[in-house]
């Protein structure tokens, strides 16, 4: 006999008619009705629900009534009517979220505990730091460290998106995250408290949903005049403190690494671009992105000279964005390489289609590529980079066909 669950209700109107009667009609029984200027927390103490079933709204489901609701052994299954109440829960870190129009049956199956939910995935540590900079003149660093990360993250990893731009943070507002609270200022001064922890990390960081993986964005600085916070010291211990919290830490960089503050009499005084330089020594890898136009691709090999003495030893891959004919010419992939080798002696750059249309949808909408525009060119451009050149190979499927030449490679070695 399947079971029957008291049910506590904190949810609209409308989703409340759709969902009540026959949730009744399934043998659930009502334990309480929240009204929306109720206090839910005070109701749920006078009754015996054993299940809330609550809008994900951020001023209906809040850390306090979770924490309260877990304390007190009752479950908690949210609805979702629009993707904030989405984020919100997946910012509070709750599984048991349903878009508000799922069908009662789906309702159902989570109400008596049925359905299993898959977990977060945790990061096998130590991660991989991969720096997205560039020159000055936007040539898409933010674009390509978003795209980059969610499809890491899609691929079923822990991704850290970090915002250390101390000029123009701008991936809160990409992604349609609050930007009000920096969450890599928050981890900065975590860290140089010596209070940085995975804990810590999970509190300061907003969620980005992404099918079978983890994204976690701490957000940049909202004030120019903060970039103090980011001392060289406190985002080296940030990093590594990243470093065993995810597979993958993608940093948007500042374009300037100069460091022409070091003329001033206070040696100590904090540098503006310390955030950047300190990404750039911890990286793993430094992806360095242009703009496919004739100004773009001069500032690009500039700055590219000077990258090379800064990198010390730290593996560089080009990749040039916005490559179309309109501001290059006939063959434009074939003219940028020509001229990254020519003027810069760099090869095998990785080439980005300009795909407006679709960078367009994703700002208006406040979402990463792969989910305001799946089909873009760009996107695939950016997953076939991750693919063949981040992410491990995949294994090979045993097969009676590769047992066979593994058992006549043995045999003929033996002889």
């Amino acid at each position: 006999m399947r079971p029957v669950v008291a049910l506590a209700f904190a949810i609209d109107g409308n989703t409340e008619d759709r969902v009540i009667a026959d949730l009744v009609e399934r043998g659930h029984t009502v334990a309480a009705r929240i009204g929306e200027h109720a206090d839910p927390i005070a109701v749920l103490a006078e009754s015996d629900a054993a299940v809330l079933l609550v809008s994900a709204e951020p001023e209906r489901l809040t850390a306090r009534l979770l924490s309260w609701c877990d304390d007190h052994g009752i479950r908690v299954v949210a609805l979702a009517a629009t993707e904030a109440a989405a984020h919100n829960g997946q910012a509070l870190h709750l599984h048991e979220v349903l878009p508000a129009d799922a069908p009662l049956d789906e309702i159902d199956a989570l109400v008596r505990g049925g359905a299993v939910v898959a977990p977060t995935p945790v990061s096998s540590g130590p991660g991989r730091i991969l720096a997205v900079w560039g020159p000055a003149g936007a040539p898409g660093r933010t674009t390509v460290a978003i795209t980059l990360a969610t499809e890491l993250a899609a691929s079923g990893r822990v991704v850290a998106l970090l915002d250390a731009d101390t000029y123009g943070a701008s991936i809160a507002p990409a992604l349609g995250m609050l930007d009000e609270s920096p969450g890599f200022a928050a981890a900065c001064r975590l860290a140089g408290q010596n209070g940085l922890s995975r804990a810590e990390l999970e509190r300061v960081s907003q969620s980005y949903p992404v099918r079978g993986g983890a994204l976690h964005v701490l957000t940049g600085i909202t004030r120019s005049y903060r970039w103090p916070e980011l001392s060289a010291e406190r985002v080296r211990r940030t990093l590594d403190a990243c470093r065993d919290w995810a597979d993958y830490v993608v940093i948007d960089t500042g374009f300037s690494f100069e460091n022409d503050e070091e003329i001033s009499s206070d040696l100590f005084a904090p540098r503006r671009n310390a955030a950047t330089l300190a990404c750039l020594d911890a990286a793993d890898e430094i992806l360095a992105v242009g703009s496919a136009d004739p100004i773009g691709l001069a500032r690009y090999l500039r700055a590219h000279a000077e990258l090379l003495d800064r990198a010390a030893g730290v593996p560089i891959t080009t990749i040039i964005n916005k490559v179309r004919p309109g501001a290059i010419g006939l063959n434009p992939s074939g003219q940028v390489k020509a001229t990254l080798q020519r003027f810069g002696g760099i090869g095998q750059p990785v080439l980005l289609p300009h795909d407006e249309k679709a960078t367009d949808a994703a700002l208006l909408a406040g979402k990463a590529l792969r989910d305001a525009s799946p089909k873009s060119a760009a996107l695939a451009a950016v997953r076939r980079f991750a693919t063949d050149h981040i992410l491990p190979p995949p294994e090979q499927p045993v097969t009676r066909r590769s047992r066979r030449r593994a058992h006549a490679l043995a045999r003929a070695t033996a002889v």
